[in-house]
């Protein structure tokens, strides 16, 4: 039953499609190497932009980027480039615009990139997306690099899984294009964990979706923190907002957003792999199981770290240790791709397709771009 739908195929396809993103990038090394240095090496700001999950991408690599080529990146999402250029850019800007898309033909990921061009002093762009016959795709020009990821990457799903996690390894491994042939053994440990995790937590994560929770919140620190806000809206548009959803840092959730919490909600814990972070993360996760508020929660962590058990449901995907942050992050994702999907199908939604009103679309509609 579940191999009917294109929303499971492209879940469960991920750890492959890692593989396939890396072998293009490596293949492309020189040309890649040579176009970034052109831009960084003049300190030009990395901005890293997309809409929606694609926006989601940025938010967890500003994060992750530090010890790379990429340090001191940006975050700025197409959706507030497009209305304000000018809060971000002028006539003194330098910017290499790393667009995140699926299809590329959004009109704010094109509108984006035509107000930045517009604002900014000088502009570069790479142009990352899984659709070769988008318009994003067909953008020309010596100061113009594309990226074209693996065609099974241009979900047909409206819910963006591979494109997403495949687009942001894309983008840290060009951040680590120097040493870019000592990044496999990264990629491919990240996809025999992911592929085994899912096989052994997919029935879990099954009966988990089962309980009858309204509302679900998403936890994580640092780029885990990107990658809660990305969880959070999967379940979220997969359920087409039956079940709504949030997202914070550990520490941010203490200050007033706890208050969501109540017997209808799911608590998913994104743990970090960082004991000195850990410590943080884990005075909360007691905190909450002591004072037993919530229906549920799901703690995902790389290993436990300890035997205390404090969530319904553990799930270790078990990377090896000193993995890059920008890599070990989109290990996380599936829980909540897995569980938005069966959450869907037990509301009688196609996850292909679950937004029976029409509110939301696989390629954003009706936006009217104003130069």
């Amino acid at each position: 039953m579940l191999l009917e739908f294109y929303t499971y195929k492209e879940i469960k396809q991920q750890p492959r499609m890692w593989v396939k993103a890396y072998e293009i990038i490596r293949e492309r090394k020189a040309e890649i190497a040579a176009f970034v240095h052109r831009y960084i090496d003049q300190n030009y700001q990395v901005v890293l932009t997309g809409a929606g999950t694609s926006a989601y991408i940025g938010d967890a690599l500003e994060a992750a980027f530090f010890s790379t080529l990429f340090r001191g990146a940006r975050s700025i999402a197409t959706t507030d480039i497009l209305t304000a250029p000018e809060n971000y850019f002028d006539s003194s800007s330098k910017v290499l615009l790393v667009s995140f898309a699926r299809s590329g033909n959004s009109p704010e990921s094109v509108g984006a990139v035509h107000a930045v061009n517009r604002s900014a002093g000088s502009v570069a762009h790479i142009l990352i997306t899984c659709n070769r016959q988008g318009e994003l795709a067909g953008m020309k020009g010596d100061n113009v690099l594309t990226i074209l990821l693996p065609e099974e990457t241009n979900d047909v799903s409206l819910a963006m899984t591979s494109s997403y996690s495949t687009m942001l390894l894309a983008c840290s491994l060009i951040a680590h294009i120097d040493s870019i042939e000592a990044q496999e053994t990264h990629i491919l440990a990240l996809s025999k964990a992911v592929a085994a995790a899912m096989e052994k937590y997919e029935e879990e994560l099954h009966k988990m979706a089962g309980l009858d929770f309204k509302r679900a919140v998403f936890l994580g620190s640092g780029p885990l923190k990107g990658v809660a806000e990305e969880s959070r809206l999967k379940l979220q548009e997969l359920t087409d907002g039956s079940v709504m959803c949030a997202f914070d840092s550990f520490l941010g959730f203490r200050h007033g957003p706890k208050a969501v919490v109540n017997g209808d909600t799911l608590l998913v814990y994104l743990l970090s792999d960082k004991a000195a972070v850990q410590r943080y993360e884990l005075d909360l996760i007691r905190q909450i199981k002591a004072r037993g508020y919530e229906m549920a929660s799901i703690l995902v962590c790389q290993s436990k770290p300890s035997n205390e058990s404090v969530a319904s449901l553990e799930i270790e995907i078990g990377l090896p240790s000193g993995m890059p942050e920008c890599y070990s992050c989109v290990s996380y994702i599936f829980v909540a791709q897995l569980l938005g999907m069966f959450k869907s199908i037990n509301f009688g939604l196609c996850p292909d397709s679950p937004s029976v009103s029409g509110n939301i679309s696989r390629v954003v509609e009706g936006v009217t771009v104003y130069s």
